[in-house]
């Protein structure tokens, strides 16, 4: 596969409504703090040592694997220093994947809405994606004739085959799954996040000390307790104002104390204010 790829972005957000595909190359170490995105993603692993931490599971990555991650889903990459890292990732609006569905079929049935879905193609498979993939990344590039047509043509095919790979298949599992204890916090967490949670509070209902929870959790994880609960609220926060609920409303909702503080997280992790998002409502 020629290599033709693009200088890594940072950013988290999708500039478009559509689909965005990258094909990155690093060599050297990056650092990818846990996160999560409110569209689709789809990454292809070509090469690098990767373990991909989500919502608690661990995926140790092999060449050519496929990583599927439905939105609102925490997930990290931890990449390990001094192999080339190599990857392509489409990004796909939630709204632009559903409105397939209006031809009969659900291009989103390949995902799972709690967590991810690793498949491990054939080299057949493998092929024919990858070469897809890298030329929607070229066609999104150019400036030819037609070049919109020839995107949606391009995203349909490997949106097809991903989903017809996923129904023959039986997905990968996790090399390592979260301990019990770190399991249990989660869906506590999941469950009563609008709550006052501190660490004190979560050791004593589950009768480990802080220092032993903190540890098991960060480690598993990939952030600590007091970021994981805060980016649950922040993504439940934001869920809500795209929803039609006022960012005042929806941070009250969402465990805040008070707006300030909601207000500084909000923009800290989003890069916009909660007001501005209620512009991008559709």
């Amino acid at each position: 596969m020629a290599k033709r790829t693009q200088v890594f972005d940072p950013r988290q957000n999708m500039l478009g409504s559509h689909v965005e595909a990258f094909h990155n190359y690093d060599d050297a170490e990056r650092v990818v703090d846990l996160h999560h995105h409110d569209f689709y993603e789809v990454y292809y692993f070509i090469s690098g040592e990767v373990e991909y931490r989500v919502e608690g599971k661990t995926y140790v990555l092999q060449k050519g694997d496929l990583l599927l991650i439905s939105p609102g889903v925490f997930h990290q990459p931890v990449v390990k220093h001094g192999t080339p890292y190599e990857r392509i990732v489409l990004w796909i609006h939630r709204g632009y994947l559903s409105r397939f569905s209006e031809f009969g079929t659900d291009l989103s049935a390949c995902f799972d809405p709690s967590g991810a879905v690793l498949l491990q193609p054939t080299p057949y498979q493998r092929t024919t994606l990858a070469m897809q993939m890298e030329e929607l990344c070229a066609e999104q590039r150019s400036d030819k004739y037609g070049k919109d047509l020839y995107c949606h043509a391009l995203f349909i095919q490997i949106m097809t085959q991903i989903n017809r790979l996923t129904a023959a298949t039986t997905p990968e599992k996790p090399i390592q799954q979260e301990p019990e204890l770190v399991g249990q916090v989660l869906a506590y967490i999941a469950a009563h996040y609008q709550e006052k949670l501190t660490l004190q509070q979560l050791a004593d209902r589950f009768y480990v000390s802080k220092y032993h929870l903190s540890h098991t959790f960060s480690s598993q994880v990939g952030t600590s307790i007091y970021r994981y609960i805060l980016l649950k609220r922040l993504l439940a926060a934001r869920e809500q104002i795209v929803g039609g609920i006022s960012p005042s409303e929806a941070s009250q909702n969402c465990g805040f104390p008070d707006y300030a503080n909601f207000y500084r997280a909000f923009k800290t992790e989003y890069g916009i204010s909660p007001s501005a998002l209620t512009a991008k409502r559709p």
